[in-house]
């Protein structure tokens, strides 16, 4: 055996272990979840910056979405961040063409009376 080569797999395997604060993936969902506004650090998240990067920007006015700052707390608007991420700020919802009416009038009631 060479000492050279170095074997075929040096890289451990991916760890199954959940990640600190939440990790994952940020979903349109979980972004919609936050509520209407966030922390900082939440919103750093979702646009993959870090902690103190995010605070940088933010002292700055260079973040990528207006950070409003409440005492000594910065606070971002989660609709702000769906707009940067091309969200929606509404849920989109597909009407199912089956149910669609076409009459202006009110229907009438069921009659209940008949049996």
């Amino acid at each position: 055996m060479n000492p050279r080569v170095a074997p075929a797999s040096t890289t451990p395997p991916p760890s199954t272990a959940p990640v600190a604060n939440g990790g994952g993936t940020w979903t349109e969902e979980r972004v919609r979840a936050l509520g209407v506004i966030t922390d900082l650090p939440t919103a750093a998240q979702v646009f993959g910056l870090g902690r103190a990067l995010a605070y940088g920007l933010a002292r700055d006015g260079k973040f990528p979405v207006p950070v409003m700052k409440v005492g000594n707390r910065y606070r971002v608007a989660v609709a702000a961040i769906l707009a940067a991420l091309y969200i929606p700020a509404a849920p989109t919802t597909t009407a199912n063409p089956g149910t669609a009416t076409t009459s202006a009038a009110p229907s009438a009631p069921p009659d209940t009376a008949a049996t």
